[in-house]
């Protein structure tokens, strides 16, 4: 019969290797889980390859220029990202790269309204009300991609924000059977910067999965071609 000094021994051993077993596992989970996501940004940073420079980008006469929304100060001007975007995308415009603007940002609460801001700065800036499309439900990069292919019957577009965010963007298009080529727009270093290509990396992961799905985005609605009048769009 085994004392109990025995039985103590034993029972320290199954969980000693209990916890050995254990640890092992989760180490062999996490780097499984960081070669996945290694895996899948690879895959998007290759998937985006279509970032061109200005000059190409002028002479494409494509269906639209898509700015995506980059967030409005409390004042409601674009923030620095935003405006930068913006000026990009509208000197593309004068130069004839497209006819039509696509501003695609968050306009999911009537206290806060990205497209308008983006519209009116495009105004501002000399271009005609009627060549600036707004798309109020372009909630997210995948959701303003989904919507330009549905709602806007966009097939050619340009697509301008930052380079960092450029390589998703391009991906998404092409995942969703759209011919998109993106102008990066990175005049100057922003604030933060650090912080937003850490989170792109678990974006692109994200989006990777969603483009295997393509589930539709919150909102779709009745098609406005950007082939019309980008005062369609308006809602004030």
């Amino acid at each position: 019969m085994e004392s109990s000094v025995q039985i103590n021994k034993k029972r320290s051993a199954i969980r000693k290797f209990s916890w050995k077993r254990l640890l092992i596992t989760i180490g062999c989970l996490c780097l499984l889980g960081l070669i996945l996501i290694i895996a899948m940004n690879i895959a998007v940073i290759a998937g985006g390859d279509k970032i061109i420079p200005t000059a190409e980008a002028a002479v494409m006469d494509a269906d639209c220029i898509l700015i995506l929304g980059a967030g409005i100060t409390h004042s409601n001007s674009p923030s620095p990202m935003l405006e930068d975007r913006l000026l990009e995308g509208i000197s593309l415009y004068q130069s004839g790269a497209a006819g039509k603007l696509l501003m695609s940002g968050d306009h999911g609460q009537t206290d806060y309204d990205e497209v308008n801001v983006m519209k009116q700065f495009a105004v501002d800036e000399g271009v005609p009300s009627e060549d600036v499309f707004m798309d109020h439900a372009g909630f997210s990069t995948y959701e303003s991609l989904y919507r330009a292919r549905d709602v806007f019957a966009a097939d050619t577009v340009i697509i301008v924000t930052q380079k960092y965010h450029l390589y998703r963007a391009l991906y998404i298009a092409k995942a969703l059977g759209l011919n998109a080529y993106g102008v990066a727009s990175d005049p100057r270093t922003y604030h933060g910067q650090a912080y937003r290509d850490l989170r792109e990396v678990l974006a692109r992961c994200k989006d990777f999965i969603t483009c295997l799905f393509q589930p539709p985005p919150t909102f779709l609605g009745e098609a406005i071609p950007v082939s019309g009048n980008g005062d369609w769009t308006n809602d004030e």
